[in-house]
This record gives structure tokens, C-alpha cells and sequence, in this order.
């Protein structure tokens, strides 16, 4: 449920309710935010593109990927236009989606880097470099690349305003998945502007190789600032089959906006304000 702040003011109260309610504002407690939850799993790209594309249309219309912020709206990363030189076997620099291709996203791992599949003329797509069974197990919901992490499972996508260093915050994430077979273990995490936890959703699993799973988790205004993507339990690797090894397609988001003033802080500063003032007329009545 997420946390209603009411500040209610009277005259016996006075500043100090005002200066305490402001704090509380800034310092609250909170549990798991309130969020529409769109999530699908199929053996086919038709059976999750509705799903997708509900997800889409919750968050609006598409941007085009230029610098700065669009204020509402929606971008995507599908990957099938990132050049060779950034393509398996090479790497894809951290901050790629937000330099080159501004999409307001840079990403983080504990392991050593990132990489989108190579094409389909190279004869090593779908990740067939690291490992040549790996084109049996995924499939891209759109041809023809896919992403992942290197000597890890874990991908931190932190929002800016695209083309900046400026911190941002969506209102929403989702990414598609190829190859989900274990139940509670592929997985969304949500961040707040202060790093609070916002909730973590499991994406749906389903038998088989090359299927897909969906999951996209929606905020009532925008208040992500990070969001944790965990695939699988077990990073890519030459001898790494089981038990659950994921790789993902495209990411679909909320507008990176500016992060906002917290609400309450100009009302504590104005609340500092009087209660200085208050003092400085008591010292002077005393000194009277």
C-alpha cells in the first residue's frame, strides 16, 4: 500500500506542527508501493505481445530518442540497432542507452559487463559465442538481438534524464524474457529517489526452450529511480545450462523525468523560516 501523508494544521498547533509534519514527510516509513502489475508467459511472440502491448499503452505514446525529457509518454530499448562494435563479442559500454542512443538508462552489474547478441549474418547470434547451444534455448521477441550480463545475473538500470547525468524517476518498467522455467526465481526489483524498496515482482516461468515471458509493473506517478533485474539464478556460461539461465529482449519504460522536490521540503523550510523568526523576536522582547 503506498504511504498517504496528511498534514493538517491549527492555530494552537501552530509552526511546530508544521516543522514536524514536513520531517515527517521527508523521513516516512514505507511499505511496498501500490502498482498495476501486467505479466504473461507464451511459447510464441503472439502470445505476449498483447500483454506487451497493454503495458505500452498504460505508459503512452513512444519518444523519439533525443536528449532531454519528454515529461510523460514512454521510451524502448529493443537492441536490433546497436552497430557490431558494440555487439558480441564485444562489449556494450554501461551508459550506451544514455550517451549514444539517449534513452535516459545506465546499467550496473556486479559482474564484468554487458552484451547484446550478434547478428544473425555473423552465424554467433543468440549469444552462440558464449556458449554454441545457447540458439536451442532463446529467442528474441524482436529479431534479432538480446541482452545480457556478463559473469552475472543481476542488471541495476538506473534512470537520468536522457543525454544527462541528472537523476530521474519513471513511473514504469517492464522487459520481455526468453527461457523463464523456474517459478519465483527471475525477478523485478523497485527502487525509489532514496534508494527505498518499492516491491519485487517474479516473472512468470513456463516450459520449454525458446519461450517468453513478460513482466511490466506500473506506478501510480513516477517514483523509480533504479529498478533490479535478476534472470534466473545462474550467469551465461560454456558449460551452463541449468538450473535456470534467462536472457532478455526489449525494456519498455515510463519517460525518465526530473527527480521532484520532495513536496514537504519547501514547507520545512518555510517552517525553519518561522520558527527562526519566532526566536529572533523572543530575544528581542527579552532584551526589551
Amino acid at each position: 500500500m503506498a504511504l498517504e501523508t496528511h498534514i493538517r494544521l491549527n492555530a494552537r498547533a501552530g509552526i511546530a506542527a508544521l516543522t514536524f509534519a514536513a520531517l515527517a514527510v521527508l523521513a516516512p516509513t514505507r511499505e511496498a508501493a501500490a502498482a498495476t502489475v501486467f505479466s504473461v508467459a507464451g511459447v510464441d511472440v503472439a502470445g505476449v505481445t498483447p500483454t506487451v502491448n497493454a503495458f505500452r499503452s498504460a505508459l503512452g505514446s513512444i519518444n523519439p530518442n533525443v536528449v532531454g525529457s519528454f515529461g510523460t509518454g514512454r521510451r524502448e530499448i529493443n537492441w536490433d540497432g546497436v552497430p557490431d562494435a558494440f555487439a558480441a563479442p564485444n562489449a556494450l559500454p554501461a551508459n550506451f542507452f544514455n550517451a549514444n542512443s539517449p534513452r535516459g538508462v545506465v546499467f550496473e552489474t556486479p559482474g564484468s559487463g554487458f552484451q547484446v547478441s550478434a547478428s544473425n549474418a555473423s552465424g554467433q547470434s543468440q549469444f552462440a559465442n558464449i556458449n554454441p547451444t545457447y540458439p536451442s534455448n532463446f529467442e528474441p521477441f524482436s529479431p534479432q538481438r538480446l541482452f545480457t550480463a556478463l559473469n552475472s545475473n543481476i542488471v541495476d538500470v538506473n534512470f537520468f534524464v536522457p543525454g544527462s547525468v541528472d537523476a530521474a524517476l519513471t513511473r514504469g518498467f517492464g522487459a520481455v524474457f526468453s527461457d523463464v522455467d523456474l517459478a519465483n526465481t527471475t525477478s523485478l526489483t523497485f527502487f525509489g529517489n532514496n534508494n527505498e524498496f518499492l516491491g519485487t515482482f517474479f516473472v512468470p516461468e513456463i516450459a520449454g526452450d525458446q519461450t517468453f515471458s513478460f513482466l511490466g509493473v506500473l506506478f501510480e506517478s513516477p517514483q523509480v529511480s533504479r529498478v533490479r533485474i535478476t534472470s534466473g539464478n545462474v550467469s551465461l556460461g560454456a558449460g551452463q545450462f541449468d538450473p535456470d539461465v534467462v536472457v532478455m529482449d526489449d525494456f519498455i519504460f515510463g519517460e525518465p523525468s526530473n527527480t521532484p522536490l520532495p513536496a514537504a521540503l519547501p514547507l520545512f523550510a518555510t517552517g525553519l523560516g518561522a520558527l527562526g523568526l519566532l526566536g529572533w523576536r523572543r530575544k528581542r522582547k527579552q532584551a526589551a
